[in-house]
């Protein structure tokens, strides 16, 4: 069995490029192997700054011969007294063979005439060598260039490529590319050491480059990241402040780790922690130490008791002594955080509210007014909420008081130079100026989350300001004409959507975001008359759009998709599941719970059984008592009115909203009479030849969907 290997070489890779291109290199390599018919033992693919790596463990030497079996015409047909008829020289000829290699093989359908052929397997070096430029040029990123007079695409020029099968060169050509790439055994080590390396089997490829300073292996070089910068927190009794986007570009930037210590002016500890933390981890790379002692205070004005005076550098190997290196990383850290004080001194020089009136200067979206305006919706929408949500006098005024300056932090200097912070230097200049802390702490959360993760608003003030900052968005780039597309969001739209439900769901919320959106969409209509707004529209695609979200989400949390859909679908009264989209998530797990615990099933069955019949029927959906369109006069089986006696005990419950555990329960525990109704001894026959009768039990079966449905649209649910 052979080793392969496969490195293409490269100028430095931008760090987020091996996350996007390795598994589309995986799933790339181990479809075409299979196709191919090369079975392998072990794929692994790798990457650093300047390469990516396929090694193959197992290959045969070629693939396995191809054999065939063609069936031809009936023997009779082929054969005359034993001589091959036109019919059966004409099928050897299609395919391949002498007329004398037929032969004739028995089938159920009598005796019919095979060919057999095989089809020699190639060599494995010839199979490779057609199949790597494919992988190469078929990875998928952002931002690929051309370089030199070739017409070659990639995220960053190819410079060298190495194609081994165990010891010989698999020969390899790349047009397009300037200058030409062909195919060897040599590649490069550490960019300090510019000298070629020679690879001389692809089982020695690690350890080869191992030796010029170069960890290929990304896990392993992960791992040693880890344990280094772990080993220096604790050397400063400290905790790591590293995100895992941050450690995952870590691991991407360098072949060679070693981790420097630096030290932080003590003076720069004034500044807000997030000041020192954006600057070190978004600008610079470099990771901040927590104190043992860290002040959990997201409103902390100052670091003093948060960071400690010191910071790490993951760094690709040592360009000069480490002193030299620690003192030009203090150096621009320095450069930097000097910079942000400034911005800072100079914020401080203007009150928050004036920066508000200064957020007429600068537009939102064209068509859409400026920043200001943008801000005046939004405390419309907060005071929507409001009314809706009926809080304690003291959360609603800090509510109204956060909407008010929500913004005015993003014309401040500090978040001009670091957009990172916009929230968080709003409120933390609120407070320095007086501001009460919940308001400002509102204003800080009502960034919140940012995305699929990330943190909730926890104050109720800043709940109810994230989802008017929400809600503005959507509505007014949904009446702007603009709609999120499967490649495209730029304004977020999605993430908006998701988040206002996300936050509904935190707070635990019974909340009608039905109502909240037709309304929403007839106020619009008089802001913008230009746009000549339809409310019903508007509020009809944004009510669609929202339900969307709404399965989606519940998709991520891992229920299953017909569940989420059926949830949706189930209508009671008009009701959708943006009338309490709390309720309605707890229906839909609970639902998903029956279906794990083997529950839903009983349920299942009967109730789409009449769903299918009452479809035949003239009742509405929204009838839920029996006793309104069903005649007990006209019963001529027990059955019938055993499922009466069921539908009468169901109907106050059904009534009832958010009372599904028990609904579910009744219908599972009289899941056998329902069920003796069509297949009991009792049964009776619905589409009778008598028309009082069968509209009188379609009526009945129409009354259980009714009732169901309450819980679920179980017509949807996949058996």
């Amino acid at each position: 069995m052979a080793f392969f290997l496969l490195e293409i070489g490269t100028e430095e890779l931008p760090a987020d490029f091996a996350r996007l291109a390795l598994p589309q290199l995986e799933d790339q390599v181990r479809k075409d192997l299979l196709r191919s018919s090369l079975s392998v033992d072990r794929l692994q693919v790798t990457s650093t700054p300047r390469r990516l790596a396929v090694l193959v463990e197992g290959l045969p030497a070629r693939q396995a011969d191809l054999e065939e079996v063609h069936k031809g015409p009936p023997a009779q047909q082929a054969f005359r007294d034993g001589v091959p008829t036109p019919a059966a020289v004409g099928f050897a000829r299609r395919c391949g063979l002498p007329v004398e290699q037929l032969e004739v093989r028995e089938t159920p359908k009598g005796p019919f005439v095979f060919g057999c052929t095989r089809q020699p397997g190639r060599a494995t070096a010839e199979v490779l060598a057609e199949l790597i430029p494919g992988w190469i040029w078929g990875l998928q990123g952002r931002r690929f260039m051309r370089w030199g007079e070739g017409e070659s695409r990639f995220s960053r020029p190819v410079r060298w490529l190495v194609a081994l099968l165990d010891e010989d060169i698999i020969p390899v050509e790349l047009p397009g590319c300037d200058p030409p790439i062909r195919s060897g055994r040599i590649s490069r080590g550490h960019r300090l050491n510019p000298d070629p390396v020679e690879i001389p089997a692809a089982a020695s490829y690690i350890s080869r480059l191992a030796a010029e300073n170069v960890q290929v292996d990304r896990l392993s070089r992960a791992s040693q990241i880890r344990t280094l910068l772990e080993e220096a927190a604790e050397r400063s009794g400290a905790y790591l402040d590293l995100p895992d986007g941050l450690f995952e570009e870590l691991v991407d930037l360098v072949e060679d780790p070693r981790v420097i210590e630096g030290a932080i002016e003590p003076s720069f500890l004034s500044l807000p922690p997030e000041v020192l933390s954006t600057v070190m981890r978004a600008h610079q790379r470099y990771v901040p130490l927590l104190s043992p002692e860290a002040l959990r205070d997201p409103l902390a004005l100052s670091a003093e008791r948060v960071l400690m005076p010191i910071f790490l550098c993951v760094s690709n190997g040592h360009s000069g002594s480490e002193t030299t290196v620690r003192r030009g990383n203090e150096r621009v850290l320095r450069a930097r955080l000097a910079d942000a004080a400034f911005f800072l001194r100079a914020d401080h020089e203007v009150l928050s509210i004036d920066r508000r009136e200064a957020l007429n200067r600068v537009t939102f979206v064209e068509g859409l007014g400026s920043l200001r305006d943008r801000t005046e919706r939004l405390e419309w929408c907060t005071d929507v909420l409001l009314e809706a949500l009926e809080l304690q006098p003291e959360a609603a005024h800090a509510a109204r008081r956060a909407s008010h300056l929500s913004k005015h932090d993003l014309v401040s200097q500090m978040v001009g130079e670091f957009p990172e912070l916009q929230g968080i230097m709003g409120a933390k200049y609120l407070l320095a100026e007086g501001e009460g802390r919940d308001v400002a702490l509102a204003v800080l959360e009502h960034y919140l989350p940012r995305g699929p993760g990330d943190a909730m608003p926890e104050s109720i003030p800043g709940a109810v300001v994230s989802l008017a900052e929400r809600l503005e968005l959507l509505f007014s780039i949904f009446a702007w004409g603009d709609r999120p597309t499967g490649s495209s969001d730029p304004y977020g739209l999605r993430r908006a959507a998701n988040g206002v439900l996300q936050v509904i769901w935190h707070q635990k919320w019974s909340i009608n975001l039905h109502m909240i959106l037709v309304r929403l969409s007839k106020e619009w209509q008089k802001i913008f008359p230009d746009l000549k707004i339809k409310p019903d529209v508007l509020s009809d695609v944004l009510i669609e759009y929202f339900q969307q979200r709404w399965m989606s989400l519940l998709e991520e949390e891992g229920l299953n998709p017909d569940i989420a859909q059926a949830i949706a679908s189930s209508v009671k009264n008009g009701y959708s599941v943006l009338l309490n989209p709390c309720e309605a998530r707890e229906r839909a797990r609970f639902l998903q719970t029956l279906r794990n615990e083997g529950r839903l099933l009983a349920i299942q069955s009967v109730v789409q059984r009449a769903s299918r019949l009452a479809e035949k029927g003239e009742l509405g959906r929204d009838l839920l008592r029996p006793s309104l369109a069903v005649d007990p006069g006209l019963f001529v089986s027990p059955s019938e009115a055993a499922m009466f006696a069921v539908l009468e005990a169901l109907a106050p419950i059904a009534e009832t909203r958010g009372n599904y555990h028990e609904l579910a329960n009744c219908l599972h525990d009289s899941s056998n009479i329902l069920d003796a109704f069509f297949d009991g001894s009792d049964s009776v026959l619905v589409m009778c030849d008598d028309l009082a009768l069968r509209r009188n039990r379609l009526n009945l079966l129409s009354i259980l969907r009714n009732q169901a449905n309450c819980l679920a649209d179980f017509s949807i649910l996949d058996n």
